[in-house]
């Protein structure tokens, strides 16, 4: 059957479903293609994020949404570690399934078309009537505005691959998880330019992972996981690439918008990116309503240069402390967090935030005695970074 529609977003992702929310919001005709049986999965990501986030997203989460609240971060290297509050930031560990499935609902009240299990055959562009031709196995959508929110698979397609890196996360039943404490374990030797995590998600649950450069996720993982304790039990393996690579530069390509994970709107430190992907998603959306209701001195570009206006120094910071973690070993990681006061802990606990956290590495890689050390360590490649 042929379909047509304002904007069509390929990928259910939550900067898909936030996109759909906006267009469909402001009176244009959406529909988002779906290629798993469910929104929502399958579920890849760790599921941390800031409540003052979700409220910016114009998400209030429902009950059965939020899993867990996090109090505290055990930051750990190979032989140190240090401990921040997280009380002013209101995290919590959501279920994305039930958090997606809500920005889905949200979208659809709006007007939007959601159809799951409609994996895309082919994506053409018709220069002649300057417009996209969109097939799965059923249907062929027109449309004048394709939303590409297909995730980090996209990426991969069209970008350099030194971005990716492996990771797997199992969700385990353990009696030794703490229930409101987040633990980041770096070691360059086990997880080279990544970490190991545990992320507490309520009753004796967790989501347990690790990522790094050419690793074997599975071996690796089971270690980390028995460096705990023996006992656990295993209730969902995930085994999904990561993208630390930054944004690209441009997100509009000839009416194409990249969105979230496709756009590379995932924070460079860490890969997560609820609340970045999403804002992609809505400033998308709201950008192209307005170009397409042809609002004055309006431009699908106005997307790139608002996103870019609100995450492009955070994420050129990050990029920048992320280049340094990459040149340290163990034991220069355990030199610097050996520096840490516990006056920087109390600042990083009460200034830090969760969805801009750069002010929290500047603390910890950016004092005075850190860049010291750091420029003694890494000589003129320091000096290259810096430049």
């Amino acid at each position: 059957m042929e379909k047509n529609f304002d904007s069509v977003v390929v990928g259910g992702s939550i900067s898909g479903l936030l996109c759909a929310r906006e267009i469909s919001r402001l009176g244009l005709s959406v529909a988002v293609l779906e290629e798993d049986y469910e929104i929502g999965s399958p579920e890849h990501c760790g599921g941390l994020v800031s409540l003052d986030g979700l409220k910016k997203l114009g998400i209030i989460p429902s009950n059965r949404a939020i899993l867990n609240e996090v109090n505290k971060a055990k930051i750990l290297s190979a032989t140190k570690g240090f401990e921040v509050s997280t009380n002013r930031d209101n995290i919590t560990v959501v279920d994305r399934r039930e958090l997606d499935k809500q920005v889905a609902y949200q979208a659809q009240k709006f007007g939007s078309e959601i159809r799951t299990k409609s994996l895309v055959t082919s994506i053409n562009y018709d220069s002649g009537k300057k417009e996209y031709v969109i097939k799965t196995k059923d249907d062929i959508f027109y449309t004048k505005f394709f939303i590409d929110a297909r995730g980090i698979t996209s990426l991969i397609n069209n970008s350099n691959r030194d971005g990716v890196l492996q990771s797997a996360q199992y969700e385990i039943y353990a009696d030794w998880i703490i229930p409101d404490e987040i633990i980041v374990k770096f070691d360059k030797v086990k997880y080279p330019d990544f970490f190991a995590w545990i992320i507490p998600s309520g009753n004796g649950k967790g989501k347990i992972g690790v990522a790094g450069r050419k690793i074997n996720t599975l071996q690796t993982l089971e270690s980390f996981i028995e460096s705990f304790s023996s006992k656990y039990s295993i209730i969902r393996k995930i085994y999904a690439p990561i993208w630390i690579g930054g944004p690209l530069k441009n997100f509009v390509f000839n009416n194409m918008i990249l969105v979230g994970d496709a756009a590379g709107q995932t924070k460079p430190t860490t890969a997560g990116g609820i609340f970045s992907c999403g804002m992609g998603g809505i400033l998308a959306g709201n950008h192209l309503a307005r170009y397409k209701k042809n609002v004055v001195n309006s431009s699908l570009n106005d997307y790139e240069t608002d996103w870019y206006l609100i995450f492009g120094k955070e994420f050129q910071r990050m990029l920048f402390f992320r280049k340094i973690m990459q040149r340290l070993d163990n034991k220069s990681i355990d030199a610097i967090f050996s520096l840490i006061s516990d006056s920087d802990i109390a600042e990083i606990s009460k200034f830090a935030t969760f969805d801009f956290h750069s002010f929290a590495l500047s603390k910890i890689l950016g004092s005075k005695k850190a860049i010291k050390l750091i420029s003694a360590l890494l000589g003129n490649e320091f000096r290259h970074i810096l430049n």
